[in-house]
């Protein structure tokens, strides 16, 4: 599967110059949101995703997602593993388990995001899991920025990866940007000014 060309041939992966969630500024970005639009295309990325999980040979209870970005793909990923889907969502700044959802006690939880980058979110929502009971056996994401390392892959973790090193990333591909901080950018420096396209900025 060439998940890049899948991420280009939905206008997913986007050239420009970028403002991220992070501050810096890329060339780069990645819209899942586009990709996930049809559901035929959620449906194959989510079923090669649980494969690795499956393969895998852990045991797996429940996926839960961070709102908003991780919502479809955590569910597409649920649906392909035939376990319970849940999400966690920020109140007054700070990732929640409400709704009537319920953890149970000894639970095994994948966390899965559309993307993930340095891992933040997703962590932010596995302490809330792990608050209430559950137990946290591996990290999932369709796309992956690189700077946290992948099942199947060699790079290695960087240091601004949030995710525990204990325990497994399952993604697709991995797409690594350069990024730049905003005083060091080329783009800038060349009169072009960022914006930001995720769920944060609009």
């Amino acid at each position: 599967m060439n998940v890049e060309q899948i991420y280009r041939d939905a206008n997913a992966l986007l050239e420009g110059h970028f403002k991220l969630s992070s501050g810096n500024h890329s060339q780069f970005y990645l819209q899942s949101a586009k990709v996930l639009e049809d559901p035929k295309t959620a449906k194959l990325l989510a079923e090669a995703l649980a494969e690795q999980i499956k393969n895998s040979g852990i045991k797996v209870d429940a996926v839960c997602s961070p709102a908003l970005g991780g919502l479809i793909a955590g569910f597409a990923l649920a649906t392909a593993l035939d376990v319970r889907f849940i999400f966690a969502e920020r109140v007054d700044g700070e990732m929640t388990i409400r709704r009537g959802f319920e953890v149970q006690e000894g639970e095994n939880y994948i966390i899965c995001e559309d993307i993930i980058t340095t891992g933040g979110s997703a962590l932010e929502a596995a302490k809330q899991v792990e608050n209430d009971g559950g137990n946290i056996v591996a990290y999932a994401a369709l796309a992956n920025r690189g700077f946290c390392s992948r099942e199947g892959s060699n790079s290695e973790a960087k240091d601004n990866c949030k995710l525990p090193l204990d325990k497994p990333l399952y993604a697709l591909e991995d797409f690594t940007f350069e990024m730049y901080s905003p005083e060091d950018c080329p783009l800038c420096k060349d009169g072009s000014v960022a914006y930001k396209p995720g769920s944060r900025g609009n």
